[in-house]
């Protein structure tokens, strides 16, 4: 049966489009997002575009690949781009904190924005508050997206334990920050006086009752005291993250799902594109990333192990059986000296003729190894190829492009520029008719 023939994801197009401006690379942890959005970006960049990365990836493989020392919350530029036309490349990684800093700093009047980075449940919630990275990450695209500064900006999505944390938390962010528990702690602070204190001891005394007993009064009073000065905030966090969430659906945006030709990966992935059509968000393809191939794919697994088996098997000739009977044939005998005589009576016929077999040599050895090696590849290929045929059968109408496994990681410039070649080959999927 033939398959439908799969898209092919043409990057090149994709990143010279002028109206492109975001580009969001998502998908699991571990498949190289980062490296898929600075190798996109460096290509932008030495075909004229000014692009910047941003990235929120810990490991800061993204700086040693980019020659810059170290990133931190504001792009640095990279040098050493080619082309005769670049553009520019900057570069940066997200910084939660100081991210939420400067929404605090510049939405608060310089006594209440002390007041708040001093708060310990604000430090707490700046620090490491369950989605507050990818919401981090939202606020500071907007920012990035407000200053138009840049042609193109290339998002490396956090690496979450799942890759729709990044839509979600957002929302979620927003749900607390608009929640009960929020606006119990906020209402005394609005009534004012002594009956916002009468208030607050009615309000507080069913909590602390409870919530108390299992954080402690000093935690309570900490988020109060953040609630209060945080109070003309709070509309504002949830008006730039819906701001933000209608700029990832716009015409301007695109996503890239990168994924891994393996079953959870790819299962992710589907799960992914799902998701973004849901949520009417434009998806410009699947970037395959770590595709295995062979330069021997004409000989197939079953060949190659046996081919391997028949190198291995021991020898049937009995060469000195065969000796044996020509030593004992007439011309033998006659021409025969008393020494040859005597040496050959020293081992018993029945011995002589039970010689062991001669074993393989050690180019067969080798030979045989190699061929062993091989067919596992093939075996390889075989279950990557099954994985991705159930991804394209699912979704058909999703664009694909492989990029071809390396034998190392990328280090430098050199390596992402290779990176965007095999991204922009536009080779058809192996799985395409």
């Amino acid at each position: 049966m033939t398959l439908d023939p799969v898209p092919v994801l043409d990057v090149d197009p994709l990143i010279d489009d002028p109206t492109t401006r975001i580009i969001v690379c998502c998908g699991a942890g571990g498949v190289g997002k980062t490296t898929t959005a600075a190798a996109l970006g460096l290509r932008a960049a030495e075909r004229g575009r000014k692009v910047v990365v941003l990235t929120i990836d810990p490991a800061r493989r993204l700086a040693q690949s980019m020659g810059i020392d170290s990133l931190d919350n504001t792009p640095r530029r990279v040098k050493d781009l080619d082309g005769d036309g670049a553009g520019e490349l900057h570069a940066m990684m997200l910084d939660m904190k100081r991210t939420f800093d400067e929404i605090v700093e510049a939405h608060a009047d310089p006594e209440r924005a002390e007041a708040i980075l001093n708060n310990p449940f604000y430090q707490s919630l700046s620090a490491g508050f369950a989605g507050t990275q990818e919401y981090m990450a939202m606020e500071k695209l907007g920012q990035l997206r407000a200053r138009d500064e840049w042609d193109l900006i290339v998002v490396d999505t956090p690496p979450s334990r799942s890759a729709l944390d990044f839509l979600d938390a957002p929302k979620n962010l927003g749900s607390f920050l608009d929640g009960k528990f929020i606006r119990v702690l906020m209402a005394p602070a609005k009534v004012g006086g002594r009956a916002g204190m009468k208030f607050l001891n009615v309000g507080m005394s069913v909590m602390t009752g409870t919530l108390g007993k299992l954080l402690g009064g000093q935690f309570l009073r900490d988020v109060q005291t953040f609630v209060a000065a945080m109070d003309t905030m709070f509309g504002g966090f949830r008006t730039r993250a819906d701001a933000t969430y209608r700029l990832l659906q716009a015409p301007g945006t695109a996503f890239l799902v990168v994924a891994a030709p393996e079953r959870d990966a790819l299962r992710e992935a589907a799960y992914f594109v799902e998701r973004l059509a849901a949520e009417e968000m434009p998806l410009a393809g699947l970037v395959l990333n770590r595709v295995h191939g062979s330069g021997a794919a004409r000989l197939s697994a079953e060949r190659a192990l046996a081919a391997a088996e028949n190198l291995d098997e021991p020898r049937i000739v009995d060469q000195e059986g065969g000796k044996e009977e020509l030593r004992n044939s007439p011309e033998s005998t006659a021409t025969s000296s008393p020494a040859t005589d005597s040496s050959t009576s020293t081992q018993p016929p029945e011995q002589r003729s039970e010689q062991r077999p001669e074993q393989p040599s050690e180019a067969e050895q080798l030979a045989a190894g190699l061929l062993r090696l091989h067919a596992e590849r093939m075996q390889l290929l075989a279950r990557e190829q099954r994985t991705r045929d159930r991804f394209t059968a699912l979704h058909p109408e999703v664009p694909v492009t492989e990029v071809a496994a390396l034998p190392g990681d990328v280090h430098d410039l050199a390596g992402l520029r290779d990176i965007g070649d095999r991204l922009a080959s536009c080779d058809r999927p192996a799985g395409a008719a």
